[in-house]
């Protein structure tokens, strides 16, 4: 019996995701249309190009503002245990809202370019999730924080795997190696390898994130208020997702392609990085047991 895993086809057709512009040969088209679904096509311009996802553009550049912000708001915190830690994480959201304003946001761009800025986009985000995991571990002080080993090991391995699914999804697009090829054919766009790095492993991540905060707050430091926070990033990014995925083809035929759930999805998704931020600075006040 056939499997869905690994297939893009039908995320495609009902949402706007980085990974449609990397895994179709059609190039300068609105999201939609190769994959049968709903084209977002937002703004109409000249000569017969679109500037869609308006919405998503405005909120990542309040998103870029946001992420400078708290990365000020933390250098603040000279004390706080992970504060260098938790600044990478702020700098891999502002790397990712970049990107996003250039792959989703759909400029009428060059494809090759919309590829690339797609292929960082994904990196990104895996590689954000795994530092965001990092930030979890952190807290447990196997490591002394801030150190340039603690940075060392974080930062080298979220470049690594930077580096390595942002390879994967630039071979698939550009088909340097032809090794991936196949995943360009419809209607499924099967890819297991980007499939697993880029749906798959962030979830794991921020699942085990989750996991090991809830730990840390409720066995180690017998605090509750803190889980308020990091459940409301829960349920702020579990939102933006059902927009994404769910929901955004009902939003799209509605209103012939004006919009879609990509905008809520980038909305809640910034909302939920600041409830990170929050739930990070709660448990970081004056009376956290500093180490070291």
């Amino acid at each position: 019996m056939p499997t869905q895993y690994g297939n893009f086809g039908d995320f495609c057709r009902d949402s706007t995701l980085p990974v449609c512009n990397i895994v179709t040969r059609e190039s300068n088209q609105p999201p939609g249309p190769p994959f049968g679904g709903c084209a977002l096509l937002g703004i109409s311009l000249s000569n017969g190009r679109y500037l869609s996802n308006l919405g998503s553009i405005l909120v990542c550049g309040i998103a870029i503002l946001a992420a400078v912000f708290l990365l000020w708001r933390a250098e603040r915190k000279a004390a706080a245990v992970g504060r260098r830690e938790i600044q990478l994480f702020l700098i891999g959201y502002l790397v990712i809202s970049i990107c996003e304003i250039f792959s989703q946001g759909h400029f009428p761009l060059d494809s090759n370019v919309r590829k690339g800025f797609s292929a960082a986009h994904i990196a990104a985000i895996t590689a954000t999730t795994w530092i965001l995991l990092m930030n979890a571990l952190v807290g447990f002080q196997l490591l002394d924080d801030g150190t340039p080993v603690s940075l060392a090991l974080i930062l080298g391995s979220a470049l690594a795997i930077f580096i390595g699914t942002g390879y994967i999804a630039l071979d698939t697009a550009f088909e340097w190696t032809g090794y991936w090829s196949s995943t360009l054919d419809g209607p499924d766009h099967r890819g297991y390898a980007l499939y697993t790095l880029y749906q798959l492993a962030p979830l794991v991540f921020l699942f085990l994130f989750f996991v090991l905060e809830t730990i840390l707050v409720l066995r180690i430091l017998g605090e509750v208020r803190p889980m308020i926070y990091l459940v409301a990033a829960v349920i702020l990014f579990a939102i933006g997702q059902i927009f994404q995925y769910v929901i955004s083809v009902h939003i799209c035929n509605p209103t012939n392609g004006k919009i879609n759930g990509a905008f809520f999805e980038t909305l809640f998704t910034l909302l939920s990085v600041i409830a990170i931020w929050v739930f990070w600075s709660s448990i970081t006040e004056d009376d956290w047991p500093i180490t070291g």
